[in-house]
């Protein structure tokens, strides 16, 4: 990097959860960061979101892991059950034998206290500028940094770009160009204060009943004072990727059928949110020399396995670990990020598909989804689980020989096409 390079910051579409982490990743290899976010505020739509181990794993790297502990609900247990007759499908204990198992908990938060708490982290850090009021549309490269404009006319000058800009990615729509795959699944999202829900269903609990085409999730937040309700059905219309406020008679036309105390969810809210739900078929390339891609921006996924965040989590995490080992050499660390990230993220997507054929079968199906895990003990469902839950950071590279064998290789052929205190300085574009 040379004198006139060292100054220029890396400039972050995205100032959700993945762009604010990404942040943190780039500013503890000592490089500043420009985020660019299209809001005129920082923060989150959404409700509650569930966070596996990794997530955890990769709080922790990104110094932020007391700040999201303490805002966290710690479950007993993930919970299914069947909607139409109350069987009991599945449980999977996350007490101290899943503890033990992945090194951390299962929990869950409300979406905003995932980002309020990586915020905090970036508020530490005279390293981050964040510009609100910035949507980003075209992005042009050189041989010494990238040229980022705004929808305003604004440039913005760095030495890379990150695509942290969401499931409609306008990065991704510049150097991909592909179509959203759209579900049909319609997902109905909302938050209900204790005191207004069901004793009968105040469980420390994960919990989801699995129906036909269709399937209803509550569990606590903020300690138990309020209780995050989604209810997910297959919708009779054609539908857009789009995100509204909800109907309460559209939600009740799709629930007949369903025993009385699952029902009880979707009489609870008084306010929905409506999200027609949408994926993209997994890609083999999402870095294009100084720019690339990072969570719902390069893999979006649907929400059966409840791991978006943690995979944008999880991609700030590595990247940051590939410009370690690349001396912040943009081009190297890049390449390696997404060779490494590819593989573990389309797995993520076409799992989350099947997860979704499997909560919502019907028939025959149905039956067999109810018999899949009887008698299945803890520690085989954590053997499952050992691929998702199982990330580490120390394990990125799979061992510190095969990360000094690809150094050595991507040295040799060349790239293929402690944190300090601070403030984030956050102006109006």
């Amino acid at each position: 990097m040379n004198a006139a390079q060292t100054n220029l910051p890396v400039i972050v579409a995205g100032g959700g959860i993945g762009g604010l982490a990404a942040a943190l990743a780039l500013t503890r290899q000592g490089l500043n960061v420009k985020v660019l976010e299209q809001s005129a505020q920082l923060g989150e739509i959404g409700a509650g979101i569930q966070l596996g181990p990794n997530a955890f794993a990769a709080f922790d790297a990104l110094g932020v892991g007391e700040r999201a502990r303490g805002r966290a609900v710690y479950i007993d247990e993930m919970v299914m059950h069947d909607a139409l007759d109350e069987t009991l499908v599945g449980r999977i204990p996350t007490g101290e034998g899943f503890r033990a198992r992945f090194g951390n908990p299962y929990a869950v938060i409300h979406r905003a206290d995932v980002h309020m708490s990586l915020l905090e982290g970036a508020q530490e850090s005279d390293r981050i500028e964040v510009q609100t009021s910035t949507t980003v549309q075209h992005v042009e490269q050189d041989d010494d940094g990238v040229t980022v404009h705004d929808a305003k006319g604004g440039t913005h000058r760095g030495l890379a770009v990150i695509g942290a800009d969401g499931v409609k990615s306008a990065v991704r729509r510049q150097f991909v160009g592909d179509d959203a795959r759209v579900s049909g699944h319609v997902v109905y999202r909302a938050v209900v204060d204790r005191k207004d829900f069901p004793p009968n269903l105040q469980w420390n609990a994960a919990s989801i009943w699995v129906g036909p085409n269709c399937h209803l999730v509550h569990y606590p937040l903020r300690g138990g004072e309020q209780y995050n309700v989604v209810v997910t059905f297959h919708s009779r219309n054609k539908e857009e990727w789009s995100v509204k406020e909800g109907s309460r008679d559209e939600v009740q036309s799709y629930f007949e059928g369903i025993c009385a105390k699952a029902r009880q969810l979707i009489d609870l809210p008084k306010d929905w949110k409506r999200w027609a739900t949408a994926d993209r078929e997994p890609i083999g390339q999402w870095t294009y020399g100084r720019a690339t891609l990072l969570g719902d921006a390069a893999h979006p996924t649907l929400q059966y396995l409840a791991q978006g965040a943690c995979m944008a989590l999880e991609d700030a995490v590595t990247l940051g670990e590939a410009l370690r080992v690349n001396d912040n050499d943009i081009l190297r660390a890049f390449d390696l990020y997404q060779r490494s990230r590819v593989a573990r993220t389309a797995r993520i997507v076409l799992s989350a598909r099947e997860m979704g054929r499997i909560f919502h079968a019907r028939g025959v199906e149905r039956l067999v989804r109810n018999d899949l895990w009887k008698g299945r003990t803890p520690e085989r469902f954590y053997d499952a689980m050992e691929w998702l839950y199982g990330w580490r950071v120390e394990g990125v590279w799979r061992g510190e020989g095969r990360l000094r064998r690809l150094n050595w290789s991507l040295r040799r052929c060349g790239p293929r096409n402690s944190p300090q205190r601070v403030s984030v300085r956050t102006r109006a574009g």
